[in-house]
């Protein structure tokens, strides 16, 4: 199969085994219950989603029929375990997987949104960094730009594995060459921070230097949670 054609759901389950692989290794490979919690997080997924038990295992199975994940379930192990494989099945490095799970999991971002929500996965320093990746993953076919829209200071980037790689989340249509403009290096977005313009009915967000990393904190403060909450029910199961 193409691996533009990838279901919502297996996606999800996807991304949520690239995310977990480094962010909780002593709970990895992930047992189903932590699979599906993992997919059902209420922090760092958009949208949030209520995939039941079978859904997450039949899309495991798929992933695993793909060559992207594989059972992975020890000797004498009581729950049935899932690692994914996405290095070989998709010949991409850490660094790139890190940027396509954010992408799996919370949909189009900004380079600076990238950047602070892959840090847990893989360091890169700088939004030169994230944009060196993007252009990785779009030579592949697994990533393209969105142009600004009116209401945005920003480009954001969608991954390409299935479905419109939450385009209609981003309300922005594709350009038809993706990448084909370059990648705007860091120099023209740290004028730019990665804050919508207001609306009628929002208030606009301080443009303070220091913005970048409190939203990079709380994002790895709502992982940490998460990840507590996966540890925990799977302790449970």
């Amino acid at each position: 199969m193409h691996f533009g054609e990838l279901t919502d759901v297996e996606q999800r389950v996807l991304g949520c085994l690239i995310e977990k692989r480094w962010t909780t290794p002593d709970q990895y490979p992930l047992s189903l219950n932590a699979l599906r919690l993992a997919c059902n997080q209420s922090t760092n997924r958009d949208p949030i989603t209520h995939y039941d038990e079978g859904q997450v295992r039949d899309a495991a199975q798929r992933l695993s029929k793909y060559g992207l994940a594989r059972l992975a379930s020890g000797a004498g192990s009581r729950a049935t375990k899932y690692r994914h494989l996405a290095e070989e099945g998709l010949g991409l490095d850490r660094e790139q997987l890190a940027i396509l799970a954010v992408l799996l999991l919370r949909g189009p971002q900004t380079l600076g949104e990238l950047k602070g929500r892959s840090d847990r996965m893989a360091h890169l320093a700088t939004l030169d960094d994230v944009s060196r990746v993007l252009g990785d993953l779009s030579g592949r076919g697994y990533a393209e730009r969105v142009p600004r829209q009116p209401g945005q200071k920003e480009d954001r980037y969608r991954q390409l594995l299935g479905g419109d790689g939450g385009a209609a989340r981003a309300a922005a249509p594709i350009a038809a060459g993706g990448f084909d403009e370059p990648v705007v290096s860091v120099s023209a977005h740290v004028a730019e921070r990665s804050y919508d313009e207001p609306g009628p009915a929002r208030v606009p967000a301080p443009a303070s230097h220091d913005n970048g990393a409190l939203e990079a904190r709380v994002t790895a403060l709502e992982a940490e949670v998460a990840d507590l909450r996966t540890q925990l029910a799977d302790l449970l199961d």
